[in-house]
């Protein structure tokens, strides 16, 4: 699981194709992660550079970034 307030990336791979298009995460776009949400266990909030949140996506689909990658 990510770090809270870390750099992550929404991964698509475990996601089967067909589910992709309902997604509104883009392969090339980073976020910050701000962590799972207490009493909905496996969904997160996480925020993208124009300050726009996502809720109750789950968060084994966001991979946290490295130093290299930020």
């Amino acid at each position: 699981m990510p770090r809270q307030y870390s750099w992550v990336r929404f991964n698509f791979k475990d996601l089967p194709k067909e589910y992709r298009k309902d997604y509104p995460f883009s392969e090339k776009e980073v976020y910050i992660f701000f962590g799972d949400i207490p009493n909905m266990p496996g969904h997160c909030i996480v925020c993208d550079k124009y300050s726009k949140f996502y809720i109750g996506y789950h968060t084994d689909h966001f991979e946290e970034l490295s130093i290299d990658e930020t």
